[in-house]
C-alpha cells in the first residue's frame, strides 16, 4: 500500500519521514531475514543429508509482515544445487521481496533531495538492477549468492553491506527527528500549546476505535509545520483512503480523500452533522495510486468559537474515523437483503449509535443472516431469496439494524461467535412470529384507495375547471397505476410462497375497490365537459352523500388492517372485538350504499329527465360507486379470514 503517496498528493510532505522511517526500519529486518534465509538455503543444498534448520518461529513471530510470505519456509527446505547454480523454490518471490523492501528502507536516505545520498541513492539503483536481472536466471550461481550476502567490504559491494550501511543512516535519522508518544499518537516538533488539541483528537479516536476490532488502522501521525498543526490518520489500508487535518488558529481543515462515491458522502455527512463545510474537488488521478483509476478529494472546514469548540471538533472527527473502515465492504454484504439506500441508511444509524459494522462483518455478515434464515423457517425462505422480499423493506431493516447492534455488543463483550449466531436465529424467529408485513402491503393499497375516494368526493363537492378537472383524472389514474403494482408485488411473491395466496385474494378484491373509484373519477369529469354546465346542485347532493358514506366505509378498512395486525398476533382481547365492529360497519355501510344509490337515481330521473346524456353519466357514476362497496365488502370478509386463519380460529 501506498499511503506515504496519497499523502504527499494532499500537499503534506512534512507528514512522511516519520512513516518512512517506520517503513524502512521493518524493512531493514525482513532483508536481514531474507539475506539469512538465502544462506541457510545454500548450507542446505551443499549438504542435504545435514541437519535441517527450523524457521517457522522466526518467520511466525516476525512483526513486520514476514508470516504473510508462505514461500520463506520453502525457500530453505527445497533448494539444491544443479553443478554450480542453485535452485531455490519461488526465487522470484524472493527477489521481489528483496527489491520491495530495498526500495523501502532505501527511501528516507536517498529520496530526500540531499546530495550526501546520492552515493547511496547509486548503490541502490545498482542492486535493484542486479535484482531484476537475477530475475531472468533459473538459479542463483555461487558467485551471484556471494555478491548479495557477504559482510567483507575488502571484497567488494554487497547487498548486505547496503543494507547495514542504510540501516546506519536511517538509524540516525530517527535519532534526530526526536519523536514522541502523545496518548498513542506519533508525534514529532509539536509545541506545548498543541498537546491538548492532539489529547482531544486521541480521546475521540480512543472512544471508538475498539469497533474496527483487529483491523490495521487508526495509526495516527502528528506534526507542526510552521503555524499549522499537522494530523494524518492512516484509517485502514487502501492507499489512497487517507485523511489530513489541519489545525491553524480556531480553524479545522481537513482533507480526505477516498476511492469510492458512497462512503465519500458517508463520511461527508457525519461531517456536515458536525458542523463542518465541505467544498469537494473533481475525481483526481495519481500516478502509483489506486491503479490510476479516480479517486474523490474533498476538504471540510469548521471555524471554532473558543478552545473548547476546537477541541470538540477534533475528538468529534476523531470518534468518526472508525466507520469508514470497510465500510464499502459491509455495504455490499448488507445490500444481499436490502436495497443500495436502506444498505446506506443502516450503516448511518450504526455509525450514530456507536455500534459500527465491523462486528456484524467478523461475526460471518451475509452468511450470519442465510444461516439463520435457513435455520428458522426453512419454508418460508428459499435459497437467493432477498430478506426485504420475504419481511417486508420495514421489518427486514429493523433485524439488520438489530443484528448490527448485538454483533458489536457482544464481540465487545469478547463472547464467542456462535453465540451471536444463536441470536441471529432468535431474533429473526421473534420476527416471523411477529410479522404483520402481509398487512404493510395491505396497508399502502388501502391508502391508495383512500385516496381516491377523498379526491372524489373533493371533485364532486368543488367542481373545477377543466385543467384542474383532467388533474385531477391523471392523479387518480396513477394511484389506481401504483395499487395494480401492490397486487402484481404480491402475486409474484405468491407464486414462490402459496403463503401469501390470502393476501392476493384480499388484494384482487380491493383492487376492484380502486379501479371503480378512479372509475367513477373519470366519469364525473365527463359530466364537465363544454359545453355542459355540470349536474345539478341535487344530483350532486346525492352522489356526494353516496362517495361520502363510500369513504367512511374505506376508512374502516385502513382501521380494520391496522386492527388485524394486533388481531394476527393475539386472538383473544379488545382487539378481536374491535376488529370484528369495525368489520361490521363496513358491512353496514354498503347496505347503505345500496339505499343511496336508489335514491340518487330518483333524484337523477327527477332533475335530469331531459338530459339524456347526463342521466346516464350520472347513473353510471352512482353504480359504479355502490359497485365499489359492494367490493369493500368482499374485502372485509376476506379479511377477517386472514385473521381467522393467523389465529387458529375457524371461520
Amino acid at each position: 500500500m501506498l499511503k506515504e503517496k496519497a499523502v504527499a498528493s494532499l500537499g503534506q510532505p512534512s507528514l512522511l519521514m516519520p512513516a518512512w522511517i517506520k517503513a524502512a526500519l521493518a524493512a531493514n529486518d525482513r532483508l536481514k531475514l531474507y539475506l539469512t534465509l538465502l544462506q541457510s538455503a545454500a548450507q542446505r543444498a551443499s549438504a542435504p543429508d545435514g541437519p535441517v534448520g527450523r524457521w517457522e518461529k522466526d518467520i511466525a513471530q516476525s512483526k513486520n509482515g514476514l508470516q504473510d510470505a508462505p514461500w520463506a519456509q520453502e525457500l530453505v527446505s527445497g533448494a539444491y544445487y544443479d553443478d554450480d547454480l542453485l535452485i531455490l523454490p519461488r526465487m522470484e518471490s524472493l527477489l521481489e521481496a528483496l527489491a520491495n523492501d530495498l526500495t523501502t528502507m532505501a527511501r528516507p536516505v536517498c529520496d530526500t533531495g540531499q546530495a550526501s545520498a546520492s552515493a547511496l541513492a547509486g548503490r541502490r539503483d545498482h542492486w535493484l538492477q542486479q535484482l531484476h536481472a537475477l530475475a531472468d536466471n533459473e538459479g542463483l550461481r555461487r558467485a551471484a549468492l556471494t555478491e548479495l550476502t557477504h559482510g567483507d567490504r575488502q571484497r567488494g559491494d554487497s547487498l548486505h553491506l547496503l543494507v547495514m550501511d542504510l540501516h546506519k543512516q536511517i538509524n540516525a535519522l530517527s535519532s534526530e527527528l526526536a519523536t514522541e508518544d502523545i496518548d498513542g499518537a506519533h508525534a514529532w516538533q509539536v509545541h506545548d500549546d498543541d498537546r491538548p488539541l492532539i489529547q482531544a483528537f486521541m480521546r475521540g479516536l480512543h472512544r471508538t476505535a475498539p469497533l474496527k476490532f483487529s483491523h490495521p488502522g487508526l495509526d495516527t501521525a502528528v506534526t507542526r509545520d510552521g503555524k499549522r498543526l499537522l494530523i494524518q490518520n492512516d484509517i485502514g489500508t487502501n492507499d489512497v483512503h487517507v485523511l489530513v487535518i489541519e489545525v491553524q488558529d480556531s480553524t479545522i481543515s481537513l482533507t480526505y480523500s477516498d476511492l469510492h462515491p458512497g462512503r465519500f458522502g458517508f463520511f461527508r455527512q457525519m461531517l456536515e452533522d458536525m458542523g463542518f463545510a465541505w467544498k469537494v474537488f473533481n475525481p483526481r488521478v495519481s500516478e502509483g495510486l489506486n491503479a490510476g483509476k479516480p479517486y474523490m478529494v474533498g476538504q471540510a472546514r469548521l471555524e471554532a468559537q473558543s478552545k473548547a469548540e476546537l477541541q470538540t471538533g477534533l475528538e468529534n472527527v476523531a470518534s468518526r474515523i472508525v466507520f469508514v473502515i470497510d465500510w464499502n465492504r459491509a455495504r455490499k454484504r448488507l445490500q444481499h437483503f436490502v436495497s443500495k439506500a436502506r444498505a446506506i441508511e443502516l450503516l448511518t444509524q450504526a455509525a450514530r449509535n456507536n455500534w459500527g459494522h465491523m462486528a456484524w462483518l467478523m461475526a460471518g455478515a451475509e452468511r450470519l443472516v442465510y444461516n439463520a434464515m435457513q435455520a428458522v423457517d426453512s419454508e418460508a425462505f428459499h435459497v437467493g431469496d432477498r430478506l426485504d422480499d420475504v419481511l417486508g423493506e420495514a421489518a427486514a431493516s429493523a433485524y439488520l439494524l438489530e443484528l448490527l447492534r448485538n454483533s458489536s455488543v457482544l464481540l465487545r463483550q469478547q463472547q464467542p461467535v456462535s453465540l451471536v449466531a444463536d441470536e441471529a436465529r432468535l431474533l429473526l424467529a421473534r420476527v416471523l412470529r411477529q410479522r404483520t408485513f402481509e398487512f404493510d402491503l395491505l396497508a399502502e393499497h388501502a391508502a391508495f384507495t383512500h385516496a381516491l375516494a377523498e379526491g372524489l368526493c373533493d371533485a364532486l363537492e368543488n367542481p373545477g375547471d377543466a385543467a384542474q378537472t383532467q388533474a385531477q383524472v391523471l392523479r387518480a389514474k396513477n394511484w389506481e397505476r401504483q395499487a395494480d403494482h401492490l397486487l402484481m408485488d404480491a402475486r409474484q411473491r405468491a407464486e414462490r410462497r402459496p403463503r401469501w395466496q390470502p393476501v392476493v385474494d384480499c388484494l384482487a378484491k380491493a383492487d376492484d375497490v380502486a379501479d371503480a373509484l378512479e372509475e367513477a373519477t373519470f366519469m364525473h369529469s365527463l359530466t364537465l365537459i363544454h359545453p355542459a354546465p355540470g349536474l345539478p346542485a341535487e344530483v350532486r347532493a346525492a352522489l356526494c352523500q353516496l362517495a361520502a358514506t363510500t369513504l367512511a366505509a374505506i376508512q374502516d378498512q385502513v382501521k380494520a388492517i391496522e386492527i388485524a395486525r394486533q388481531v394476527s398476533q393475539r386472538a383473544d382481547g379488545p382487539d378481536s372485538e374491535l376488529f370484528l365492529q369495525t368489520l361490521w360497519r363496513m358491512l353496514r355501510a354498503e347496505r347503505q350504499c345500496d339505499e343511496l344509490f336508489r335514491q340518487a337515481r330518483a333524484t337523477m330521473v327527477k332533475n335530469l329527465r331531459t338530459a339524456p346524456v347526463d342521466l346516464m353519466l350520472a347513473n353510471d357514476l352512482a353504480a359504479t360507486l355502490e359497485k365499489a362497496t359492494d367490493n369493500l365488502l368482499r374485502v372485509g370478509y376476506a379479511l377477517r379470514q386472514m385473521v381467522l386463519n393467523k389465529t387458529g380460529m375457524s371461520a
